[in-house]
């Protein structure tokens, strides 16, 4: 198959079977980080961009800026730089090294805010960043993906449909709650295509999404501390929390288990399939949206040093004990 663009190599039809994961059922768990630039991301940084392409708000030699904790600036990077756009990623200390070094490499410039907001994340900062930045030059084209509807149209059209078209019916959907763009997709193309599909939003303690109260968190991708405009509660969908140490302990089981070295989203996600499995009747086909791999993790989830000194006053670290790890 021969693409013409960087941008266009997405892989959507990738599931591993995590055999003996829940006994009696069968989990599917859909890869989503098997394209150039990592991530589920690369679908919503398409769509962002091809959305202001079509209203004419960007041009050949426009400026892009966007926040981001990881993932959607390194698909942005992607992007931008086979679009021909310049690019600026706002990003924060939670994001990963190796992430900011791989936005830099595909020419983008990136700014790293270090005080947190009243919430004790960094969101806020990031976007009142942008909103300076833009009122000093409004020539810069913000795409927003916490509010850019095209990011639901994407996950909806390709995420949603790809894991209907390759597992068939299945009878429950976990799916993580960062921006909520892959999300509000998949809860759409369920409730009108196979209305039986159960979907669960999976995310972090700390996160204000389902309004619960905020509280720092340390591994990037999911939970924000500012609802997401794209997030509409409507009751079609359930919503569970994960600890970010229940997160860790997730990741290195899988990493033990099946040999595969997952991001934090698809710790996260995965542990909350474990916290719901006594609701999962025998046989139940379940799916797992997987945002990204684990290579840029390993300085942060998969070290003991970075664990221990982040959650030593947590009991669950005493979970993690029969894990070793560099």
């Amino acid at each position: 198959m021969i693409f013409e663009r960087t941008s266009d190599v997405v892989i959507d039809d990738i599931f591993l079977r995590l055999a003996g994961f829940l006994p009696g059922r069968e989990v599917f768990l859909k890869l989503e980080g098997l394209n150039p630039a990592g991530s589920v991301k690369l679908k919503t940084a398409v769509a962002l961009l091809e959305s202001l392409e079509r209203s004419g708000a960007l041009r050949m030699g426009s400026r892009v800026i966007e926040s981001s904790s990881g993932n959607l600036g390194v698909a942005l990077a992607v992007a931008c730089a086979a679009k021909g756009y310049a690019l600026t990623v706002v990003t924060d200390p939670n994001a990963a090294r190796h992430s900011i070094r791989v936005m830099e490499s595909l020419g983008a410039d990136v700014v790293v805010v270090t005080t947190r907001d009243a919430q004790g994340g960094y969101l806020h900062t990031r976007i009142n960043y942008i909103h300076q930045c833009l009122e000093r030059n409004p020539k810069l084209v913000w795409l927003n993906q916490y509010a850019n509807s095209a990011a639901v149209a994407a996950h909806r059209d390709r995420t949603a449909a790809a894991v209907h078209q390759g597992l068939g019916t299945v009878d429950a959907l976990f799916v993580g709650a960062g921006t909520t763009g892959t999300l509000m997709g998949c809860v759409e193309y369920f409730t009108e295509h196979s209305p039986g599909t159960r979907v669960v939003a999976v995310d972090a303690m700390g996160s204000v999404t389902f309004g619960a109260p905020a509280a720092p968190r340390f591994i990037p991708g999911l939970g924000t501390s500012r609802r997401p405009e794209l997030f509409v509660d409507n009751g079609t969908f359930e919503k569970t929390l994960i600890s970010e140490p229940d997160t860790v302990a997730m990741c290195r089981r899988v990493a033990e288990t099946y040999g595969l070295l997952v991001g934090g989203s698809t710790g996260t996600v995965l542990a909350g399939v474990q916290q719901l499995a006594p609701t999962l009747p025998a046989g139940a086909r379940v799916a797992v949206i997987s945002p990204d791999m684990g290579d840029k993790y390993v300085d942060t989830v998969y070290s003991d040093a970075w664990v221990t000194e982040r959650y030593t006053d947590i009991p669950q670290l005493a979970d993690l004990d029969q894990i070793t790890t560099t």
